[in-house]
């Protein structure tokens, strides 16, 4: 169905989320509504994060607010949705709207499949009334859908349209476009070349393939790289972790602004540490790319002044290839946790590939590298 019908069937002027590729017909309409508007459309930081803003729209407003986002997300969703908004605590209704990766008997992505599963159960558990909207699924039935949904918000509770693959379209485009130049396949291809056989932690998305296929165009083993294929916005924890019990090896983080801003108090457990053996490399081209290219706050972020607040010793940013090239060895060559933010252009090649070893291969490959160096 299009996806302005649901926004019609739905009534709400009010959404708020993380954007899904799942969901991208969605987010297109939106952006093209109302581009980011706080009175009508505002993308958080994670979905814990919109699920207050949606409350305090509830509380200001009486209306009904709308929460969308891809299933990875309901994990962070469910400490507000049962402490906060819960009919037996402020009993605060909500609409959320959830793209189903990894559904069942659909191939996905190996970070996708469990989470998949747990999909619907989740919600279910969590006292969430669901719909699924399928490509085959009728206009009629998700007005039917919506009907029993209003019985049921009207008594502070929760609902969900649950959305299967292809099963939402929007026949506007939107372009998302930044004015930095930097090429992000480039400039990971400068970092793999200064990092050598040092441990490499890369975030969730494109990021990762690109890191993925950089090694494989060098002929470089893959070893060296730890792929964070899911777990949006933890590698740079991962790469803690890593570097207080490697103390004697440099350790590399590559995280991208999405990733950061969805858990940027990991920033602060960072800096209060201070692992001389850390380089945190910020990939900022204000964009969920991975997911379509919606935009971030980060964008707007002085990132460097965060990490100094929180304790990084050494930051800059840097928008060039002679400038990322300098820090990038000055990094290699301190005894300092540093922190480079390099802002890039949006967009990636089309034939981007996906990793070709499993999560597992990929674990174990990277735990042998770690015990020979």
């Amino acid at each position: 169905m299009k996806a302005e019908k649901l926004y019609e069937i739905i009534g709400s002027d009010f959404y708020t989320g993380v954007p899904d590729s799942q969901l991208k017909a969605l987010c297109n309409f939106l952006m093209s509504k109302y581009g980011i508007d706080r009175n009508h459309h505002i993308i958080a930081a994670n979905e814990g994060n919109c699920l207050g803003i949606a409350a305090g729209y509830h509380l200001a407003t009486s209306k009904v607010p709308v929460v969308y986002m891809q299933n990875s997300g309901e994990g962070n969703i469910i400490n507000p949705l049962a402490s906060l908004v819960n009919d037996k605590v402020y009993a605060i209704p909500a609409i959320f709207i959830i793209g189903w990766r990894g559904q069942p008997g659909i191939h996905d992505e190996p970070q996708h499949i469990y989470q998949g599963i747990v999909t619907e159960k989740l919600m279910k558990d969590m006292d969430v009334a669901t719909f699924v909207i399928e490509k085959e699924t009728s206009e009629d039935d998700v007005i039917s859908a919506m009907d029993s949904f209003s019985k049921i918000l009207a008594e502070g509770k929760q609902v969900a349209f649950i959305i299967g693959k292809g099963a939402l379209q929007f026949d506007g485009s939107v372009d998302y476009t930044n004015s930095y130049s930097l090429n992000r396949e480039e400039v990971i291809r400068h970092i793999a070349a200064v990092t050598g056989d040092d441990p490499v932690i890369s975030t969730t998305g494109k990021i990762s393939r690109e890191l993925f296929e950089t090694r494989t165009d060098s002929g470089k083993s893959h070893g060296t790289d730890f792929l964070t294929v899911g777990s949006m916005g933890h590698c740079s924890s991962i790469a803690l972790g890593v570097a207080i019990n490697k103390p004697d090896v440099k350790v590399w983080c590559i995280d991208g602004d999405g990733a950061v801003l969805m858990h940027m108090g990991s920033m602060a457990v960072i800096g209060a540490d201070s692992p001389s053996n850390l380089v945190h490399i910020i990939i900022n081209n204000g964009a969920h790319e991975t997911v379509g290219g919606m935009p971030t706050v980060a964008g707007s972020l002085d990132i460097v002044g965060i990490a100094r607040s929180c304790g990084y010793k050494n930051a800059c940013t840097i928008s060039d290839l002679v400038s990322l090239d300098r820090e990038l060895a000055a990094a290699k060559n301190r005894n300092e946790l540093s922190l480079i933010e390099v802002r890039c252009q949006v967009g990636a090649r089309d034939d981007l590939g996906r990793p070709t070893t499993t999560a597992l291969e990929n674990k174990l490959g990277f735990m042998e590298h770690l015990k020979n160096i």
